[in-house]
Parts: structure tokens; C-alpha cells; sequence
């Protein structure tokens, strides 16, 4: 299928990955003109380059000239306002996901996906028409700070946030290392709203991590293994960055050199990240062609499915359980779901987010790009996860009581799951 040799795709951009990417003028659709009005602007160039049939440009050709005519502020460069326009085009959809990031935010953008990035350490979102925490990222400022998944947020500094386009909002949030951003959010549970001071800082991706510290297996298997004295081994799993793939082997490979034969893989509060590596990931415990997520392009067009490359290292004695959360989006939902309805996995935890579209990047130009949602994608029983999320097959909700007594009770709960296993 054509789409399969298409830019990459990603499904980061629940409107504000890690609360870095830039906001975005209001504007309206850029492009080719009608003749007689856009022959007018000097310094234009490819003004019929691309020009959609059926469409009639010169009100936009029309407002062009008569901001370069009438506006009484400074000039604007002319490549801004095209990236405005182009901007305004993206926002004109409805679609949170949709994106296009000018020069300065699509080279941020590509550093958040290396790996490394200035902000807050958080990706927000809007669900229910509100903009929200989709999950802190561990060892963060948002997260040290206490910003929890689900917290609405009321209020960026002084500048009401309820109802702000997350691009709008990731623009106050968003700053240099070292600066202070005040963040009023709800709570559920909680009776009045809660402030947070954030300090901003350069933020390193955790991606994956195995060792358990003290409850590993002996000072011998002290070397980050993640195997508890209990005998199960533990993989948290915090994105899915370009390099995560790679790391997940390497954890796996751990997991298979301690001798254990039962793996609790961590998902909770990983926001997503690249869908190739959500396959590849699910490729280790599925046999090839199993199918790990199903595309729905609408339109009409016929379903693209993601199946196993088959690595399918494990057999039948593998004995897992993946734990989620509301924090779960996007690949983290796809890698659940893969593994909970073939079979391999049982979930634990609390209803995961629920961001069930595909995004792909395009570049534009060299130096910009869109992102743009091409398709909602399905679990491989054909569930639409969009907004209603996965929910696990044993749900425990974590309490203000754990929280205080450090209790973690999911984890407990996979532990116990897998204590019954032989």
C-alpha cells in the first residue's frame, strides 16, 4: 500500500508532547491564489505551485494585500504570514493532533523525539474539551513538583488555560531552563484547585529501565537486571523514542539472561511515541503475522494492518502482566492491547487514556513540518479505543493512602498475579 512508503509515522502529539512544542498564530489557508489577485503581491513565489482545483483564493490574496496595505504595526515578514496561514489551516480542522511546526518548533520538535528537550517534562492534552495532564514524565519538574495524569489544568501564570487550544498552552508553559511557570490545575478528589510552581529545566527522556534497586535478586544481580527477590523481573517503559526499540531489546535480553519466566512490563504514564516501535516491541512476544494494531483510514479506503515480524523469542512458560494508566497513550495503548488480545499479557492498573488516531509527520519544507492524522487505529480485534481508552482486565485505583504510605498498590497487584503462576 502506498501509505506504508509515506514519511514515518508517529503517533506523539496529543497536542503538546511534554509541554515543548511551540503555540500557533491564528491564521488561514496558505497557497495558490486566484490570477488576478495574487499576481499583485511582489515577492511571492510558486504562487500556482500545487493549487488545488475548485477553490477560490482571492479572499485570501485579498486579506494579504490589505494587511500589507492597512496594518499599522510593524511589517510582517512575508514567509511568517505564509506559515501562519498554514498554521490557522491546521487549526481550522478541530483536530488537536494535527500540527505544523514553522522552522524554530519542527527543530524542536525533532530534538523531543532524539530524546532531549527544555520544558516542564510533561505531555498535556484536551479530553472532555478540557486541557489536561496526560502524564508527567519521571524524574521531570512536572513530576517532582506532583502533577499527576488527569489534572485539569485551570490556569498557566495569570492566563486562564480551561479552554485554550493545547498549541496556545504549551506556549506559556513552554520556556529556558531555570525560569518558573505557575500552574493552577483540578483535581479529582481534591476541594479546591491546587498550584503548582514549576521550575523549568533541560530534560533527558527516561525510555527504559530495569533496575529495581532493592528488590533485586542479590548483590550478583546488582547491575540494574531487574529481578526482584521474588523471582519476577520488571521493565518500566517510559516513551517510545527513536532509541526505545533498541532498548527494550536490551532489557529483554537482561530479562532472559536472569533465568526468570515471569515480566511485569511498566507502561503507566508513557504517553506514546513512535508506532513502528510499538510493532516492533509487540514483535518479540507474537508470532509473525500476528496482527498488532489495524489502521482505519475512513473514506472508504481499505485497512491497513501492523502485523508481527515474529521475533517471538518466548514460549508458552512466559508468564506477564503490562500495567497501565491514564497516563497510557497512543503506541503505550497499542503495545497493551496488542499483547492483551493475543493473549500474551493481562493488564493491570486503571483505564488508559484513550488517544486512538494516527498522526504522520511530512516535512513541508527542509525546515518545517506538519503533523497530521491520517487514520484511527483499532486494537487488533477491530476495538476503537478513541476517548473511551483500554480498560485492564483488573482494575486498582490508586488511593491518596498509597500515595502517602508509598504504597503501590498495582504493581502489588501484578506481583500477586504472577506469584500464582508456576
Amino acid at each position: 500500500m502506498s501509505r506504508m512508503n509515506q514519511t514515518k509515522r508517529t503517533l506523539i502529539g496529543l497536542g503538546a508532547l511534554f509541554c515543548l512544542i511551540g503555540a500557533y498564530s491564528i491564521g488561514y489557508h496558505s497557497g495558490s491564489a486566484g490570477v488576478s489577485s495574487a499576481r499583485s503581491v511582489a515577492g511571492v513565489a510558486n504562487i500556482e505551485s500545487g493549487k488545488p482545483s475548485q477553490v477560490d483564493f482571492g479572499p485570501f490574496w485579498k486579506a494579504w494585500n490589505v494587511i500589507d496595505d492597512k496594518f499599522a504595526g510593524t511589517t510582517t515578514d512575508d514567509q511568517a504570514k505564509v506559515y501562519g496561514a498554514i498554521e490557522g489551516m491546521a487549526a481550522s480542522l478541530g483536530d488537536p493532533y494535527t500540527v505544523f511546526f514553522p522552522p524554530k518548533e519542527a527543530k524542536i520538535f525533532q530534538s523531543q523525539i532524539a530524546g532531549s528537550f527544555e520544558g516542564v517534562g510533561m505531555e498535556i492534552g484536551v479530553k472532555d474539551n478540557k486541557l489536561v495532564v496526560v502524564a508527567p514524565i519521571k524524574g521531570s519538574p512536572s513530576d517532582k513538583a506532583g502533577l499527576k495524569p488527569g489534572d485539569v489544568i485551570l490556569q498557566i501564570n495569570d492566563t486562564e488555560s480551561i479552554s485554550l487550544a493545547t498549541d496556545e498552552a504549551v506556549q506559556l508553559i513552554r520556556g529556558k531552563a531555570g525560569t518558573v511557570v505557575k500552574l493552577t490545575v483540578a483535581r479529582e478528589g481534591a476541594k479546591s484547585p491546587l498550584v503548582f510552581n514549576v521550575t523549568r529545566a533541560t530534560i533527558d527522556l527516561p525510555t527504559v529501565e530495569t533496575d529495581t534497586k532493592d528488590e533485586i535478586a542479590s548483590a550478583d544481580n546488582s547491575g540494574g537486571t531487574g529481578l526482584r527477590k521474588d523471582g519476577i523481573f520488571v521493565i518500566s517503559l517510559y516513551s517510545f523514542s527513536a532509541n526505545s526499540a533498541n532498548l527494550f531489546r536490551n532489557a529483554l535480553k537482561e530479562f532472559i539472561d536472569s533465568g526468570s519466566h515471569k515480566l511485569i512490563v511498566d507502561l503507566r504514564g508513557n504517553p506514546g511515541g513512535y508506532l513502528e516501535a510499538a510493532v516492533d516491541m509487540a514483535s518479540w512476544f507474537l508470532p509473525r503475522g500476528a496482527t498488532v494494531v489495524r489502521e482505519d483510514f475512513g473514506k472508504g479506503e481499505e485497512e491497513n494492518v501492523y502485523r508481527s515480524k515474529g521475533y517471538n523469542v518466548f514460549g508458552d512458560d512466559l508468564k506477564m502482566v503490562v500495567l497501565v494508566d491514564g497516563g497510557s497513550a497512543s503506541a503505550s495503548e497499542i503495545l497493551a492491547g496488542a499483547l492483551s488480545e493475543n493473549g500474551v499479557a493481562t493488564l493491570v492498573g486503571t483505564k488508559t487514556f484513550g488517544k486512538g488516531s494516527v498522526q504522520e509527520l511530512v516535512p513541508i519544507t527542509s525546515d518545517t513540518s506538519l503533523k497530521v492524522t491520517i487514520a484511527k487505529w483499532l486494537t487488533p480485534k477491530g476495538i476503537s479505543i478513541s476517548k473511551q481508552g483500554i480498560t485492564p482486565d483488573y482494575v486498582v485505583p490508586v488511593t491518596e493512602a498509597d500515595i502517602v504510605a508509598k504504597k503501590d498498590a498495582q504493581m502489588n497487584k501484578a506481583v500477586e498475579l504472577l506469584s500464582k503462576e508456576k
